[in-house]
């Protein structure tokens, strides 16, 4: 598809997307990426409607819907992306996790799309996990004319496993709106606090992660009922409470914890809010490369939430113990337990990573550098 370019005009850059129902990043994209130099427009592969198709439609941004529920729909899918990116004549094509990968760049390549992206999402969770998958990754690394690396475990990963040219990827850390983490509504974390039963619990123990093996919260709970034994109001609050590994983490808190002392929750909108109920947050994956970025460090940093984490996806580049959290070792449970009652009896330590992460936070992840970052690459 050769589309022509008027001097001056915005780039027609189309995303591709699949299996999201919101998404934060997206809707900061939309929201701030500049019109004068994008033309934005969103292909959504879902099986119904989506909290992110509402926002966008709200943006008056173009976006369509093409019905998705998995590879019987996988033909017809491409051949409605290929007419949608002809009618919009799109120039550059951006797509983001697996089936949009598979499905937004074979319609692209075929269509002749001048500028065929993917944003890698994921580390070594097929090599370790779904080994059959990683020929699929091979196959779209192929398609691509960019791939945008978000953590350099990632460009790591590219690069030594699955033989990319350096040349070919761009690593673009994700950027965040932080005030949504520094400056939330005091009403929202009342209503929240409240919804969640925390008013008389110390301390609560935050957690926010797919209840998937490798996250490691299997380390995290027997920690937390070592730290009710000196607080036995202690809270612990596992947010986005669902994955493959539900039933192990349902096991470990019959045999621990009394019921009262923790709540799961399956997803929770108000993510900013919800940083302010936690006296401290806690991320331990498993190893340093299965984690491909952790969005969660750079949050709970920016939330000025003390933070006890091990170092995988971004955290080594910029997480550094004592001075803007504590780093434990993999698979730890005394480490983790002794981590979270340091914080509990060092106010000084505590006031120290608050304030250093969120310096760090506001000055490697801010959404302008991000934006700019991805402006260049559209346009560039």
């Amino acid at each position: 598809m050769a589309a022509s370019t008027v001097p001056g005009a915005p780039v027609r850059v189309t995303y591709v997307i699949s299996a999201v129902n919101k998404a934060l990043a997206f809707e900061w994209i939309a929201k701030h990426l500049n019109p004068s130099k994008v033309a934005l427009s969103f292909i959504l592969l879902n099986p119904g409607d989506s909290e992110l198709e509402q926002y966008i439609r709200g943006l008056e941004l173009p976006v369509a819907r093409v019905i998705y529920r998995g590879k019987a729909d996988l033909l017809r899918a491409i051949r409605e992306v290929r007419s949608q990116l002809k009618t919009w004549k799109s120039q550059v094509v951006h797509t983001h996790l697996f089936d949009a990968n598979v499905v937004g760049l074979l319609a692209a390549w075929s269509v002749g799309v001048p500028r065929r992206i993917l944003t890698r999402h994921h580390s070594t969770l097929h090599h370790q996990y779904f080994p059959r998958a990683v020929y699929y990754d091979r196959f779209t690394n192929t398609l691509t004319t960019h791939i945008v690396a978000i953590t350099e475990m990632v460009k790591r990963i590219l690069v030594e496993k699955e033989g990319v040219k350096p040349q070919k990827i761009r690593l673009i850390h994700h950027g965040f709106d932080l005030a949504t983490f520094m400056q939330p509504k005091p009403e929202r974390v009342a209503a929240l606090r409240q919804k969640y039963k925390t008013q008389d619990a110390y301390p609560v123990i935050g957690v926010i992660a797919r209840q998937t093996e490798w996250k490691g919260i299997q380390y995290i709970i027997p920690a937390f009922a070592t730290l009710r034994e000196q607080y036995p109001s202690a809270k612990l609050l596992l947010a986005n409470a669902h994955g493959d590994y539900q039933k192990e983490i349902q096991a470990l808190l019959q045999q621990y914890l009394p019921a009262e002392s923790y709540e799961q929750i399956r997803f929770e909108n108000d993510l900013g809010s919800l940083y302010q109920l936690f006296d401290v947050y806690v991320h331990t994956p498993i190893d340093d490369h299965s984690e491909a970025f952790g969005q969660t460090y750079v949050e709970a940093l920016a939330a000025g939430i003390p933070a006890v984490f091990t170092l995988s996806g971004v955290a080594p580049e910029f997480i550094r113990h004592e001075e803007n959290a504590l780093v434990v070792p993999f698979a730890d449970s005394a480490a983790i337990a002794a981590a979270m009652q340091r914080y509990l009896t060092d106010p000084t330590l505590r006031a120290h990573v608050q304030t250093t992460g969120q310096a760090v936070a506001t000055q490697r992840f801010g959404l302008d550098t991000y934006l700019c970052a991805l402006e260049d690459l559209y346009c560039g």
